[in-house]
C-alpha cells in the first residue's frame, strides 16, 4: 500500500461560521431549559403555558433568520419533551403540532407583513399556538365541540403573554445588538 497519498482534507470552517453555530446552540439550550422549566410551573388553564421559550425563538428570528428560528423551535420541543419524559405522548403531539403552526405563522408574518414588530409576530404566534392546540385536542383526543367554550378566555391570556414575550424579545434583541457593536 502506498502511504504517500493522503485522503483529501476537508476545509476547516471559518471562525464566523463556528461562532454562528455556537450562538444558535446556546439559544437552543436556553430555549430547551425554559421549556423544561415552564413544564414544572403551574398552568393558568388547560394547554396554557406562558410561552417563555418562544422569546428565544423570536430572538433567533430577529438575529439569525427564519431557518434558524424554525429549527430552534422544533428542536426545543423535541429536547424539552425528552427531558420532561413526554416524548411521543399526546402532550408531545399537541406541543409539536402547536409549535409547527405558530412557527409557520410567525415566519409568514416575518416574510409577508412589512415592518411588523416582534410583538406583532409574537401575538400572532401565541394565537396560532392556542388555536392549533384546541384543534389537535378536539380532532385527535377529546372530539367534543364543547371544548371550544374554553378557547376565548385562553385566547385573551395568549394575547397578554404573546405581547409580553414579544416586548421582552424586542428588549433583549436590542440589548444584544448594542453589546455586539
Amino acid at each position: 500500500m502506498d502511504t504517500s497519498q493522503e485522503a483529501p482534507k476537508t476545509p476547516r470552517p471559518s471562525l464566523a461560521s463556528l461562532e454562528k453555530k455556537a450562538y444558535w446552540l446556546g439559544l437552543l439550550l436556553l430555549a430547551s431549559g425554559l421549556h423544561v422549566f415552564e413544564a414544572a410551573m403551574p398552568s393558568l388553564g388547560p394547554w396554557f403555558k406562558l410561552g417563555l421559550a418562544n422569546i428565544i425563538t423570536l430572538i433567533a428570528l430577529a438575529s439569525m433568520g427564519p431557518k434558524a428560528a424554525a429549527s430552534l423551535a422544533i428542536g426545543r420541543v423535541v429536547i424539552g419533551s425528552f427531558f420532561i419524559g413526554t416524548m411521543f405522548t399526546p402532550t408531545f403531539i399537541i406541543s409539536l403540532s402547536a409549535t409547527l403552526a405558530s412557527t409557520a405563522t410567525m415566519l409568514l408574518a416575518w416574510r409577508f407583513v412589512p415592518r411588523i414588530s416582534l410583538i406583532g409576530i409574537s401575538l400572532l404566534g401565541a394565537l396560532a399556538h392556542m388555536c392549533s392546540q384546541f384543534i389537535v385536542v378536539e380532532q385527535l383526543f377529546i372530539q367534543q365541540v364543547a371544548l371550544y367554550y374554553l378557547l376565548p378566555p385562553l385566547l385573551v391570556l395568549s394575547c397578554a403573554t404573546g405581547w409580553l414575550n414579544g416586548a421582552l424579545a424586542t428588549y433583549i434583541t436590542a440589548q444584544l445588538n448594542i453589546r455586539s457593536r
